[in-house]
């Protein structure tokens, strides 16, 4: 047995400390431990099998010093499944970790950590996200990876993140699957039919979805177990408007879809945010936290200060999330977004939402922003939402010499979003404001609203 001191948290929310080994030289080896479930200030038992190794994650066997901040895990799974790492802390711990960590985000890179307000949580961080995927075991089980095991599956009663309707959609498909004793993929033999079940639901429209995805088609032998999934889930869960089979026999542990098959209702769902209607598939990203991601469209919103005269360019705008709401409040609006299938999602949800003053690009950041300018002008506001990547140096400085008047930077990751915000200040841009928002609890991710303005800007 060894005492560790807890001195700080990786960067997936694992605790890590370093313990002393004595050694045939001079000076001790170090042993470095990452400990899951653990908290900073903490002092735990652990046992190290092997001790020749200078990084090692172990299980802490015992609290002999617990957190103030350490609270009862309510999940019955949080131990093994790996959906949540943080129910062991109190949301307010959480919320000021991630402050800290968006402060020291802009230390590290020269910028001004005071302009980082403090990160808005909710008021009920539980049942909370709008799409969950689920997969399934060998044996037919159906849940969550176990925790830094992709070949374990941890069967699930329930989930405290997961909006409650599609827990009992997630727990009615897995009772179907043992009825019919239908075996799940093994991702060592490709073997098997099941692979994993995505729900998503509308809590605005109360619509859901039921994704399940599969290496046969729902025919021949298929054919019965097709039919009754049909009829117990239209007859259980009215408000299950899409129920889709999807066939995908590729090797990569992916959500895609080879072959769709409608089994009931439409091959998409309706869900609204912000007072515009969208359509979603079952590969369109849309914001897993409706009411949060509602508030960072306020953010946006309140930071751009779009104005009826002026021209905007939504870059990374994905099905329009931001630019629907900004449509209607700016003379004319440019979407820019690799992802084909978002592009034309985003120009039906315009559509749907009678904004007639869209334009919407299916381009990568660099070559789009060259052909608006080219072709739609210069931008006064400029939204840019990227990938967890950040956008790169290339693009932001592509950005600054476009010399929008204001930008609004909306951020899934504190650490690429300072460094893309350093390549802005040669061109006279200033950071004024950083808000982060907790779309994520009892997880490590925190979103970003930041806005900057060019410094000869007159508003």
């Amino acid at each position: 047995m060894l005492v560790a001191e807890i001195d700080h948290l990786d960067e997936k929310g694992n605790g890590q400390a370093v313990i002393l080994r004595e050694s045939k030289g001079s000076n001790p080896r170090k042993l470095r431990l990452t400990i899951p479930q653990t908290l900073i200030g903490e002092s735990v038992q652990v046992v190290v099998d092997d001790p020749d190794k200078k990084r090692k994650k172990v299980m802490p066997e015992e609290i002999l010093l617990a957190s103030p901040e350490r609270t009862d895990a309510p999940c019955p799974h949080f131990e093994l499944c790996g959906g949540c790492v943080w129910q062991h802390w109190t949301y307010e711990g959480q919320l000021k970790h991630k402050t800290n960590h968006v402060k020291n985000a802009l230390k590290r890179v020269g910028l001004d950590s005071e302009l980082v307000l403090d990160t808005i949580g909710m008021d009920d961080p539980w049942h909370y996200r709008n799409k969950m995927e689920f997969t399934f075991s060998p044996e037919g089980d159906i849940g969550m990876h176990e925790q830094g095991n992709f070949r374990k599956i941890i069967p699930l009663e329930t989930c405290l993140i997961a909006g409650r309707n599609m827990v009992d959609g997630m727990l009615e498909v897995g009772e179907w699957v043992k009825e019919f004793g239908l075996k799940g993929y093994d991702k060592d033999t490709h073997e098997g039919l099941l692979r994993h079940l995505m729900v998503r639901e509308s809590f605005a429209t109360g619509e859901m979805m039921l994704a399940l995805f599969a290496t046969k088609t729902p025919d021949g032998e298929l054919a019965s177990a097709a039919r009754n999934l049909v009829e117990r889930i239209t007859k259980k869960f009215p408000n299950v408007k899409s129920l889709l089979w999807l066939v995908n026999t590729d090797w990569a542990d992916r959500t895609q879809s080879e072959d769709t098959h409608l089994l009931a209702g439409r091959d998409f769902i309706y869900d609204e945010m912000a007072g515009y209607r969208y359509r979603l598939w079952f590969d369109t990203f849309f914001q897993t936290n409706p009411l949060q991601a509602k508030k960072l469209v306020d953010l946006a919103l309140e930071m751009g200060k779009p104005k009826e005269d002026e021209k905007m360019i939504d870059l990374f705008c994905g099905v329009g999330t931001f630019s629907l709401p900004f449509a209607a409040r700016v003379k004319e609006l440019a979407g820019i977004e690799i992802v084909e299938t978002s592009i034309e999602s985003a120009k039906r949800n315009a559509i749907d939402n009678d904004l007639h003053n869209t334009t919407f690009l299916a381009r990568d950041a660099r070559r789009g922003l060259d052909e608006m300018h080219d072709h739609f002008g210069f931008a006064d506001i400029l939204l840019i939402d990227p990938p967890r990547s950040g956008a790169g140096g290339k693009v932001m400085r592509r950005i600054g010499r476009s010399k929008p008047k204001r930008i609004v930077y909306v951020s899934c990751n504190p650490d690429t979003f300072a460094t893309d915000v350093t390549e802005l200040l040669p061109f006279g841009y200033t950071l004024k404001t950083v808000q982060p928002v907790d779309l994520f609890p009892h997880t490590v991710h925190v979103e970003c609203v930041a806005r900057l303005e060019r410094k000869d800007t007159v508003d």
